[in-house]
Formats: structure tokens, C-alpha cells, sequence
């Protein structure tokens, strides 16, 4: 059931690469299922040298795309530089180039496998490519041991192509990316990250930390303590967390430029950690639910909001906690969250939405 599935959906986007170019030769049909099972690993030699050849592209001009994000059959997609026209840095993208590469272990499996499926569907008349040609070139790659390759003469001349490989896992965010590196070129940045539980709010954080030399808060750090928790506070929109404390204690300080310094709540002792402190970064990011309570609103620069689907939500939380614990997210948390999200239109709020879901 699987095999098929993942051979309807080469065979969905191998028919859709063919339209949307429809003077491409085998070998960029080659070069597309290669890059569909290796991504970009083959390409990358240093972090300096992907951000020096993306500024001598730019500086160059004249790329166009059909479609600025072009998924491949993978784990990956094609990123076109018109990116950089909207304000992705040559840096980010050469970062987001560079993390992405890694060794496929199986690629060759899976290249030979839509291998096959091409075969099937020039032999149908599905692909606009004679079994004998493709059958004579296909030999000749596998002379090479099937080694990366470059688009034909006749692709570079009509689509004139300028892109990079990245993970799927990033291309998703690269509106984010964009608005932040934009925001970045005016001054020092907070961001709000908001959303649901299980949408990701936290890896999306974990990925910023890794691309941009920022600070992290977690608005987990701010649950209630034990004296807060009455019921008067729990009636309260989003009354759950200490919002009045994060305000005092980092966002304030961040405003004026000053050094944080706070106390982290802990579950599992149900206190307050020693004290933290935290510099002043250019980028600051702020993750977690409540996050854009209007008490805390104005004191960012930009906001996104992940936007999880339910039936996703409930999956998520189902793999990643034990059933009790999976109980508390669907009967206590889950619904405070939608009141607080119904009441204070915080997704509207943002400035960006990022649908969260499998298929994406």
C-alpha cells in the first residue's frame, strides 16, 4: 500500500515538472529524480563558498521562475533566487543550503525506483520521451554510477534555472526566513512565534538558533506557579501563564536593550531555577503559546503564527506523550488554548500564517 502511494506521488510530480517545462530534455528529468533521492549533499563544499557563488548569481540577475518553491520527490525542494528579491539573505539561504545537506544512505535505492516509474509512464505516453531514448541515455548514466549531472543547453537557454536544493523542513518557513532577514536590516528583531500545541513552535525555534546567531525564550518557562493558580486566574483568557512576569522580566528589557535576567518555572519541582541571564542579540525569539496575549503584543517586530490542523495536532500529540499524559493536551490544555485563540484573534493578529499538516 505504501510502494503504491509513494509511486502515485512520483508519478503526480513527475507529470507536473514535465508541464511546467515542457522543452526539458531526459537528462534534466534525470537531474530532477537525482536530486529527488540525494538532494543537495554532492554540491556543497564550505559554508563560505555556497554564500560567495549565491552573491555572484545575484549579482549576475536575470534568473526568472515559473514558481519560486518547486517541491522535488523527496525530502527536498528547489528554492529559486528570486528569493532574494524578497528579502532572503545570500547568508540564510547559503546556511539553509548547507544544513541540508547530508548523506542518503538509500538514495541510490530510491532513484532506481523512480527510475522505473519514469520508464512506465514514457512507455504509456505519459512523458513526452521515446522508450529507446530514454532507455540508450539511461544505460550511459549507469556507466557513470549514476553521478550527478547538469541541466541540458536547451533547459539552461529557455528557463535560464538559478536555485538551490534545501529541505523541505525549511522551505516551509521561508516567508519567516525572508521577513526576518528584511526586519534584520533595520535594526535588532523580536519575534513572536505563536501557535497551538504540537504545531512546532519550538522546533521552529531550534532551527532559528541554529541559522541566526539569536536568543530563545520559551513562554513554558512562565507557567503559573503553585499560589498563582486560583480560579479567578484560570477564568481569565489565557490566564494560564505568567504573562505579567515575562513582560517585567524580558520583554521590557529587551525594548531598552538591556540584559535579561529571569527565573525559569520548573514542573517538575513546581518553582522557580536560578536566575538566567541572557545579552542582548540582534535577533530575539519568543516561542510558545500565549505568546501574543495583547498584554505582550506591541513588544514585537514580527510574528508568525503555525497553524496545525486538527486531525495533525492529535496525531503529533499522540506519538510524542503517553496516553494519560496525551489526556491532559485534549481535555484541559488544548481547549484553553482555542478560547484564547477565539477570544483574542491571535492568528489574525500576526503577521504571518504558516499552515502546519502533513501534507505540507
Amino acid at each position: 500500500m505504501e510502494s503504491c502511494k509513494r509511486k502515485l506521488h512520483t508519478k503526480e510530480l513527475l507529470m507536473a515538472h514535465c508541464r511546467r517545462y515542457p522543452d526539458l530534455q531526459i537528462e534534466d528529468l534525470f537531474k530532477y529524480i537525482f536530486q529527488s533521492a540525494f538532494g543537495c549533499e554532492h554540491m556543497v563544499s564550505s559554508a563560505e563558498a555556497a554564500v560567495d557563488w549565491i552573491c555572484r548569481e545575484q549579482e549576475i540577475g536575470g534568473y526568472g521562475a515559473s514558481i519560486d518553491t518547486e517541491p522535488l520527490d523527496g525530502d527536498y525542494s528547489r528554492v529559486h533566487l528570486c528569493w532574494l528579491d524578497r528579502g532572503l539573505s545570500p547568508k540564510t539561504l547559503g546556511a539553509l543550503f548547507c544544513r541540508s545537506a547530508r548523506v542518503e544512505a538509500d538514495g541510490g535505492e530510491r532513484l532506481l525506483e523512480k527510475l522505473v516509474v519514469a520508464r512506465e509512464m514514457i512507455e504509456t505516453g505519459e512523458l513526452p520521451f521515446s522508450s529507446a531514448e530514454f532507455e540508450e541515455k539511461r544505460m550511459a548514466w549507469e556507466r557513470t554510477g549514476y553521478a550527478a549531472l547538469h541541466h541540458s543547453s536547451d533547459f539552461r537557454e529557455t528557463y535560464h534555472p538559478a536555485y538551490r536544493v534545501i529541505s523541505k523542513d525549511y522551505a516551509r518557513f521561508l516567508p519567516l526566513l525572508a521577513g526576518i532577514d528584511r526586519a534584520l536590516q533595520s535594526g535588532s528583531v523580536t519575534l513572536a512565534i505563536e501557535g497551538g500545541s504540537a504545531s512546532g513552535k519550538t522546533t521552529l525555534a531550534q532551527m532559528l538558533g541554529q541559522l541566526y546567531d539569536c536568543a530563545v525564550f520559551h513562554m513554558d518557562d512562565f507557567f503559573l506557579r503553585p499560589e498563582q493558580r486560583t480560579a479567578e486566574r484560570f477564568a481569565e483568557v489565557g490566564g494560564n501563564v505568567d504573562r505579567e512576569r515575562f513582560l517585567e522580566e524580558v520583554l521590557f528589557p529587551l525594548r531598552r536593550g538591556k540584559t535579561v535576567c529571569y527565573r525559569p518555572f520548573d514542573c517538575s519541582t513546581q518553582s522557580l531555577k536560578p536566575p538566567v541571564t541572557v545579552e542582548p542579540h540582534r535577533l530575539t525569539v519568543v516561542e510558545g503559546a500565549y505568546s501574543m496575549h495583547p498584554l505582550l503584543a506591541d513588544q514585537y517586530d514580527l510574528s508568525v503564527y503555525l497553524d496545525i490542523d486538527d486531525e495533525y495536532q492529535s496525531a503529533r500529540i499522540l506519538k510524542r506523550n503517553s496516553p494519560q499524559f496525551a489526556k491532559l493536551f485534549f481535555e484541559r490544555w488544548i481547549p484553553m488554548e482555542r478560547v484564547y485563540f477565539s477570544e483574542t484573534r491571535a492568528k489574525d493578529r500576526c503577521d504571518l500564517i504558516i499552515p502546519i499538516s502533513a501534507e505540507a
